[in-house]
C-alpha cells in the first residue's frame, strides 16, 4: 500500500501589499478563499494572489492581473509547498533552503487566473490539483446594439477607475503608458473625467509617450489624439534609443520567452525605466492592457492556431487560452492574457511602480464576454476588428461627452518606431527567446569539481 504525505509546511512568498481588494481586507479573502466555495471568491472585488490553508488542504486564486506560482519541494520530513508570484523567488528560496537541485523552472506552476486550484494529497508522484471555476461570464446576454453595448462597457471600466482612484490612488502623480491608441486613449479620458467627477485634480496625470528616437509613430498619434481634445499639456515623451532595448534582461524581468510578449514588455521596461530616472518616487501607472483581449480585437489571420469560429465561439481564449482541461494548456505559465499580463506587471513590479489596468477587471470582461459577437460580425473578420473602435468611442462619449479620436490597430513594439520596423532589436527566431529563457538557470558545474 503507498503511503500517502500531506502538506507538510506551506510557505508563502508573495506580498499582501500587491493586492488591491476594494471591498474587503486581505484576510478577509483570504478566508473566502480558504472556504472553497466559488461563489464567495466571485465576491472578492479587486486584483488579487492569495493562498490560503484549510486542514490538510490548500487552495491558492488569483485575478487575472496578478501572478500566483508555486513549487513542490520534497524534505525528509515532508512535503513543502512555496508559493511566490515569481520563479526566481522560488529557486532563491530553495538555494538558501538546500533544495535547489531539486529545481527546474518548467516545474513551478501558474495558478490559472479565474479558478481556485486546490492541492490535497501529495505521494510520489503529486498527484494534479483540482481546478474550481470562480469566475464564469454569460455569453451573448447583451443586445446586438452597438450603442448600448459601448454604454454598458465603457460605464464598467469607469466605475473601476473610480474605484482605484477612491482606494488605491487617492494621492500622488498618475501615469498613463500613452499610445494614443483605443485602450490607453480611452483609460487617459476616463481618468481624466474621473479626477474631476471626484473632485481631485487633473493635474495628477502625465501621458507618458515611448519613442525610439523623436519620430516614433504612436508619439506622432499621441500627439494628434490630445491637441484634437485641446489636452495636449498632459504629453511627456519619453525619448529613447535603441540601446535601451534589451530583449535579454526582459526575459529576465517578465520570466518567459513567447516573442511578441518580450517585444512588447521590452518596449514597456524601458518607458517604465526612463520614467523611473526621470521621477525616482513615482508610483502610480494606469494602462489600457486587455482591451484587445475583451474586444478580440488581433489579427487571427497572424496565428495558424486560431479561426474567426474558434475565437467567437470559446468562453475568454484571449484571456484564459484554451482551457486548463486542455492539452493546450501549460501548467508552467496558464494562457492567454492569463499568462501574457506578466509582460504588464513584471516591468512594473520590478522598477516599484503600483500597475493598474481596468481592462482586466472580472466586471468589465463580464460585459465583454455578454457582447453578441457572432450576430453582430456574422463571422466577418473585418467587422470583428472594426467592431472594438466602435463600440469604445461611443461608450466613452457616453461618459465624457467627448469624441475620442479612434487611429488604427498599432502594436507597442511597433508603434515605438517610425516604420514599424524592429528587426534589429530582437532575434527573428522563437528558439532565441527560449535558449536565453533556459540560460538563466543553466549552470557549468564543471568549474566546481
Amino acid at each position: 500500500m503507498m503511503q500517502q504525505n500531506y502538506i507538510e509546511r506551506v510557505v508563502d512568498l508573495t506580498d499582501p501589499a500587491r493586492n488591491t481588494i476594494f471591498n474587503m481586507t486581505v484576510d478577509e479573502a483570504r478566508d473566502r478563499i480558504r472556504s472553497g466555495d466559488s461563489e464567495a471568491v466571485r465576491g472578492i472585488d479587486g486584483h488579487f494572489a492569495l493562498v490560503a490553508a484549510e486542514g490538510k488542504l490548500i487552495r491558492m486564486a488569483r485575478s487575472l492581473s496578478r501572478p500566483l506560482r508555486y513549487f513542490i519541494a520534497k524534505q525528509s520530513e515532508g512535503p513543502c509547498l512555496v508559493v511566490a508570484e515569481r520563479i526566481d523567488t522560488i529557486y532563491d528560496w530553495l538555494q538558501k533552503e538546500g533544495f535547489a537541485d531539486q529545481f527546474h523552472p518548467s516545474y513551478t506552476r501558474m495558478v490559472p487566473a479565474h479558478y481556485i486550484t486546490e492541492i490535497a494529497l501529495l505521494g510520489c508522484p503529486d498527484p494534479n490539483p483540482q481546478y474550481r471555476r470562480f469566475f464564469t461570464p454569460q455569453r451573448n446576454a447583451l443586445p446586438a446594439d452597438v450603442q448600448i453595448i459601448g454604454e454598458r462597457y465603457i460605464a464598467a471600466v469607469y466605475e473601476e477607475i473610480k474605484k482605484w482612484l477612491r482606494n488605491a490612488a487617492q494621492d500622488g502623480p498618475i501615469g498613463v503608458s500613452f499610445s494614443g491608441g483605443i485602450d490607453s486613449g480611452s483609460v487617459f479620458l476616463l481618468t481624466y473625467h474621473a479626477l474631476l467627477e471626484l473632485g481631485m485634480s487633473p493635474s495628477r496625470l502625465k501621458a507618458f509617450t515611448l519613442s525610439l528616437g523623436d519620430a516614433g509613430a504612436d508619439l506622432s498619434q499621441a500627439r494628434r489624439f490630445l491637441e484634437k481634445l485641446d489636452l495636449g499639456l498632459f504629453l511627456e515623451e519619453i525619448i529613447v534609443s535603441p540601446q535601451d532595448i534589451d530583449w535579454r534582461e526582459t526575459i529576465r524581468v517578465v520570466e518567459d520567452y513567447k516573442p511578441l510578449d518580450i517585444q512588447s514588455a521590452a518596449m514597456n521596461l524601458a518607458l517604465l525605466k526612463n520614467i523611473r530616472r526621470r521621477y525616482p518616487d513615482w508610483r502610480l501607472i494606469i494602462d489600457g492592457d486587455g482591451g484587445d483581449e475583451n474586444l478580440k480585437d488581433y489579427p487571427i489571420e497572424e496565428n495558424p492556431e486560431l479561426t474567426i469560429k474558434s475565437v467567437l465561439n470559446n468562453l475568454m481564449l484571449y484571456h484564459e487560452g484554451w482551457g486548463v482541461d486542455s492539452i493546450k494548456h501549460s501548467l508552467t505559465y496558464s494562457g492567454g492574457l492569463s499568462r501574457g499580463y506578466m509582460r504588464t506587471w513584471a516591468p512594473a513590479a520590478h522598477l516599484g511602480f503600483q500597475g493598474f489596468s481596468p481592462y482586466t477587471a472580472p466586471a468589465v470582461i463580464e460585459i465583454a464576454e455578454g457582447i453578441p459577437f457572432i450576430e453582430l460580425t456574422q463571422w466577418d473578420h473585418e467587422k470583428l476588428y472594426s467592431l472594438k473602435g466602435e463600440i469604445v468611442r461611443r461608450g466613452v462619449k457616453a461618459i465624457t461627452s467627448m469624441d475620442m479620436p479612434v487611429f488604427e490597430k498599432r502594436r507597442f513594439q511597433h508603434g515605438a518606431t517610425a516604420d514599424g520596423a524592429i528587426g534589429g532589436l530582437f532575434p527573428k527566431s522563437e528558439l532565441s527567446y527560449r535558449r536565453a529563457f533556459s540560460a538563466l538557470y543553466e549552470h557549468d558545474d564543471a568549474d566546481t569539481v
